[in-house]
């Protein structure tokens, strides 16, 4: 199977992120999924998550297709598709409280002359 992202569209409320499928002896198949713009905010998606996300999606549809249950030509992401896509490509980096470290001069030693100049 191959699936080829073909670019998107700019909706009033929405992105949509156009595909192209390719599954041999299949007809060729073209699929539409559609993120609403309120999902690309400062602690949503980015911009640049738009074509993965539809892309896992539409992967995880077709996955779960069969002869008699085709996957839809239309689909949409999901409050949980965000949330799920967040948390395995943004994980949260764990808030660590660092000790400051004090920095010593060196000692004057003999060794160190020529740190005296």
């Amino acid at each position: 199977m191959y699936i080829q992202y073909v670019g998107f569209d700019v909706a009033a409320s929405s992105r949509i992120y156009a595909f192209h499928v390719i599954d041999a002896p299949d007809a060729a198949r073209d699929f539409t999924v559609t993120v609403q713009s309120e999902a690309f905010r400062p602690n949503g998606l980015k911009l640049q998550d738009g074509p993965g996300i539809c892309f896992a999606r539409l992967g995880q549809e077709l996955r779960g297709q069969t002869q008699e249950s085709r996957a839809e030509a239309h689909l949409s992401i999901g409050e949980q598709d965000i949330k799920d896509y967040i948390e395995q490509h943004h994980p949260k980096e764990p808030q660590v409280k660092r000790k400051e470290e004090r920095v010593t001069p060196p000692a004057n030693k003999p060794e160190d002359w020529w740190r005296r100049r």
